[in-house]
């Protein structure tokens, strides 16, 4: 397999082809320091089998303070040694991503304006940046070599240079960003070089200089195209980098740099093959690659050298052992949900993975598979995430699970709406290969002696509105489920009080006939979280969707609805031959008994609770009192 073939980068060696890229995880401290948490953070990934490892981006200049906790990288000496040391006892490559966001960055922490080549709004906050003068572009040039001197001092293998998303190297490439008339403007790569020439003779020659370059910006009236990209890749490797990164996204397409499951994996294969042709260093292949079958056969194709699996290494940070071992089939599967993984939110989450929770908390959470030192007959009650992963968790530990679900198919609401079906076809397997015994279509009866865990989902909740006649108003998870089908012409109203994807996603595929009554601004409001909130009111729109905004449903007849304004506005009726009910669920009954619960009977919430909350539950198994 050539995925797991070494690879050279310049004066290094990859044990083998995959890379963990320079995510934003928010795991550091307040002084802008890495911490113990991304120390376990990359140690798990390196005992995984990740050959190169690139740290969260480091501000290479204090005038760059883009999120509260995003590492500096004067102060980050002490880390990344910590970093390096755990990473090199399993044989992982580190290398140290140097960045500066420039315009794209926010002057909330710093209280000081933005740098960025020219005066061009940023585009979320509106931001005007400063013009950089002569000494402030000096001063960064330097800093980013101080920066690599740093790194390497630190113990790491080398550094890689951001030219890609959130960049100010990238904007001083780009006619988006970059109006400048002197010599930064009329030649548009001149920054650029300096900075790889400062990098590179900082770090000397046993080390490497990677850069992470975006070849489409998606803005083709003035930005990079994937024409111009081996271009420019060409003359910037020359300068002296030993491995090439090829991104996509700029300015005004943040979004696109990592995109949900709406867009297909690979989506650089197009852009990294010409850019491969027009360099001599190797190259690695990114985009919503997540599957190791795409990711060797595009190294086989000639596409690339090497591929950066960085979403699929939150979901698994076993993948690599796992192709070692030869059993591909019980890798942990990605959703590309983005739901968890992105932190640049007003949040300020720390990351994790909806599929895998332990992501980002490796130094909490306990090992979940440890044996119990006293297994027991174990019941669980509901065959969703919840109780697949109960399921799994316990008999990991050395329990007899069984497991019962009165539906005829196992994977509750995840299995039929929504990305996650992938993820609990992998829950399946891995309970039938564990020995979980899975009973379909029964409803459940405790044994003597069974410790019993509930996890038996969510009903639909209280519908707030009137009916009146013979209106025809069913639950999404009815349609989803196939139990329930709609009229074949007419309007269709698609109620969505809550503004997530599950609402979008019928409206989508009911097209012109679908009216989305949101009672936000914007329809799928709680979608900016996972960044899809642009790109799905774009797909709304070309599929012709009607959206009523700022309206709460009060009445359902049988040719009509009747909505009232949020702000006042009064009411108004719009036709519609059914209703799609989106709304807010609650948890199902309970079951007496029990000795635990876990997911939406609890409270309704996403998979990344279900799988969580099953896997306390699994371990609580070893407290619950045992009838004699």
């Amino acid at each position: 397999m050539q995925l797991l073939s070494p690879l050279a980068l310049g004066p290094v060696t990859a044990p083998n082809r995959v890379m963990f890229g320079p995510i934003v995880t928010n795991l550091g401290d307040d002084d802008r320091r890495f911490t113990p948490r991304h120390t376990a953070f990359y140690r798990r990934r390196a005992q995984g089998g990740c050959g190169v490892i690139v740290t969260e981006g480091a501000s290479v200049h204090a005038s760059d303070w883009p999120a509260e906790r995003l590492p500096l990288a004067e102060r980050c000496g002490p880390g990344w040694a910590e970093i390096v040391a755990a990473c090199h006892a399993h044989g992982s490559l580190v290398i140290a991503s140097l960045d500066h966001s420039g315009g794209q960055g926010s002057s909330a922490y710093s209280q000081a304006p933005l740098l960025a080549p020219s005066r061009v709004p940023e585009v979320n906050s509106r931001e005007v940046p400063k013009w950089m003068e002569p000494e402030d572009i000096a001063a960064v040039v330097a800093a980013f070599g101080a920066s690599a001197r740093i790194a390497v001092e630190s113990g790491c293998d080398g550094v890689e240079i951001n030219a890609g998303q959130h960049s100010l190297v990238r904007q001083f490439l780009s006619g988006l960003t970059n109006h400048r008339g002197d010599e930064w403007g009329q030649d548009r790569l001149h920054f650029a070089r300096d900075v790889i020439a400062a990098a590179r003779a900082a770090v000397g020659p046993d080390k490497a200089v990677g850069l992470r370059l975006s070849c489409d910006e998606l803005a083709p009236w003035a930005g990079i195209t994937p024409e111009m990209a081996p271009g420019i890749a060409a003359d910037l490797c020359a300068i002296g980098v030993d491995y090439l990164v090829v991104v996509r996204g700029s300015i005004f397409s943040a979004e696109k740099t990592r995109p949900d499951f709406h867009e297909p994996t690979g989506f650089n294969i197009g852009t990294c093959r010409a850019a491969k042709a027009a360099v001599g260093v190797p190259v690695f292949l990114q985009g919503s690659v997540i599957d190791s079958g795409q990711a060797e056969w595009a190294i086989g194709d000639g596409v690339c050298d090497a591929v950066e699996m960085t979403r699929a290494q939150l979901a698994d940070p076993d993948l690599v052992s796992k192709l070692v071992a030869g059993t591909p089939e019980q890798i942990r599967p990605c959703t590309r949900c983005n739901q968890t993984c992105q932190v640049r939110d007003a949040r300020n989450p720390i990351i994790t993975c909806v599929v895998e929770p332990t992501t980002g908390r490796e130094t909490e959470d306990p090992r979940w598979d440890q044996p119990s030192s006293h297994p027991r007959d174990v019941l669980v009650i509901g065959g969703g995430p919840a109780g697949l992963e109960t399921a799994r968790v316990a008999r990991l530990r050395g329990h007899r699970v069984r497991l019962v679900e009165r539906e005829p198919e196992v994977g509750g609401l995840a299995r039929v709406a929504g990305p996650a079906a992938v993820f609990v076809d992998w829950l399946v397997a891995e309970c039938e290969r564990l020995g979980v015994s899975i009973e379909r279509g029964q409803s459940a009866e405790p044994q003597p002696n069974e410790t019993v865990i509930e996890c038996t989902g969510s009903i639909p909740g209280t519908r707030p509105y009137r009916t009146t006649g013979h209106p025809m108003i069913v639950d999404i998870a009815d349609v989803r489920r196939g139990v329930a089908s709609l009229p074949a012409d007419g309007a269709v109203l698609v109620y969505d009080p809550i503004g997530g994807p599950i609402g979008v996603a019928i409206a989508e595929e009911l097209g012109d006939r679908a009216v989305l009554v949101t009672q936000d601004n914007i329809a799928g409001n709680e979608l900016s979280r996972s960044g899809d909130l642009a790109p799905a009111n774009v797909r709304l729109q070309q599929r012709g969707v009607r959206i009523e905004r700022r309206c709460i449903l009060r009445e359902v007849h049988e040719d009509h609805v009747v909505l009232e304004d949020r702000f006042g506005a009064g009411l108004r009726r719009v036709d519609a031959v059914a209703v799609v009910d989106c709304g807010f669920r609650l948890p199902a009954p309970p079951i007496s008994d029990s000795s635990g619960r876990a997911g939406d009977c609890v409270a309704p919430r996403t998979v990344h609770e279900a799988v969580l909350e099953g896997r306390r539950a699994a371990v609580a198994v070893d407290r619950s009192p045992v009838d004699h």
